[in-house]
């Protein structure tokens, strides 16, 4: 039997449950609620179909409970099982009160017919059940050790499949790595040769440079030598104008120091003439007037040296302090006096 076909046989058995149920349910509430009205309050004789309803749900609640848990394979222990058997034992009594309370025989097992059907079909629907969901899981399992064995030969030749072709890629690789290096010695011998030959014609070009360079160092010891003396003769020319500008130089300095020092004593004769009874010549007097400005003496000092008044004296001193606003007369003086 096929997955088809069991769930074709489950329908049927849920399909015919669930008619049993209804029809049940249906007659139960049709035969309960005239005796329920009976035992009810006039004022309350409409709740008379609530009771057969109540069971009636209950016993709905029991049937598909029971329908799922065969379906999950489980078990939900022993209060299903004493409520299914105390709503079919209450849909019973109902039914069959009122004939037995009529001492109804017929009656009785006439309504007795649809509670022992809907027992029996509860507890023998609920055995179809468990019994198809342990042989759906029986041959589930039994699939599925199939598929697994199917899958393990699949796994097996796969993996075989493989195998060969890693032999395969591996002799490939072998062959092509075999190849390679067959070319990479050829192109290693190819190198170790370009590399001799070029090696060569560095060597050669290096020994070529190497004298080139030697030849080149050669002719740079003689420019530098060739340098050196025309320094040295430069140095030398430079040493002796040196020496001749400092010998003009000591010279001139001699010849400055020794007019100087005539000045001096000059100036120093001059003014050891002591005061002028009279009047000097002008030439004379601006002479003496210019060793006092040497001398550092006041203008009054240098009007008794010379004769002349102390306003023409400090005309005197006046020109020597700023020799461009002066007379030309003052400077010649100056310069008599220097010579």
């Amino acid at each position: 039997m096929n997955s088809v076909q069991t769930r074709s046989a489950e329908r049927a058995l849920s399909g015919g449950t669930w008619l049993i149920v209804c029809g049940a349910m249906l007659y139960s509430i049709l035969t309960v609620t005239p005796l329920m009205a009976k035992h009810t309050a006039e004022a309350w004789d409409w709740t008379a179909p609530i009771l057969p309803l109540v069971v009636d749900a209950a016993v709905v609640i029991v049937v598909k409970l029971d329908d799922v848990l065969a379906r999950l394979g489980g078990n939900g222990g022993r209060w299903p099982i004493v409520l299914r058997w105390m709503t079919g034992l209450m849909t019973l009594a109902l039914n069959t009160a009122d004939s037995a309370l009529k001492k109804d025989l017929v009656g009785v097992a006439v309504h007795s017919v649809a509670p022992l059907l809907l027992i029996v079909t509860a507890e023998t629907s609920l055995a179809y059940r468990r019994a198809i969901a342990t042989a759906v899981a029986a041959r589930e399992a039994e699939q599925k050790a199939e598929r697994e064995r199917r899958e393990r030969v699949a796994r097996e030749r796969a993996e075989q499949a493989r195998t060969e072709a890693r032999e395969e890629r591996e002799h490939a690789a072998q062959l092509a790595r075999e190849q390679r290096e067959h070319e990479a010695r050829l192109a290693r011998e190819q190198a170790e040769r370009e590399e001799r030959q070029r090696r060569e014609e560095r060597e050669a070009r290096e020994r070529a440079e190497a004298a080139e360079r030697e030849a080149r160092e050669r002719r740079e010891r003689e420019r530098e030598q060739r340098e050196q003396e025309r320094l040295r003769l430069e140095q030398q020319a430079r040493e002796q104008a040196e020496a001749e500008q400092r010998e003009r130089a000591e010279q001139a300095e001699r010849e400055r120091r020794e007019r100087e020092e005539r000045a001096a004593r000059e100036r120093a004769a001059l003014l050891e003439r002591g005061p002028a009874e009279d009047k000097l010549p002008e030439v004379e007097a601006r002479r003496i007037v210019a060793a006092a400005f040497e001398a550092n003496l006041s203008v009054r000092q240098a009007a008794e040296l010379c004769g002349w008044s102390v306003g023409w004296v400090s005309q005197r001193y006046a020109e020597h302090r700023d020799p461009a606003s002066g007379p030309g007369v003052g400077l010649h003086a100056v310069q008599g006096v220097g010579a």
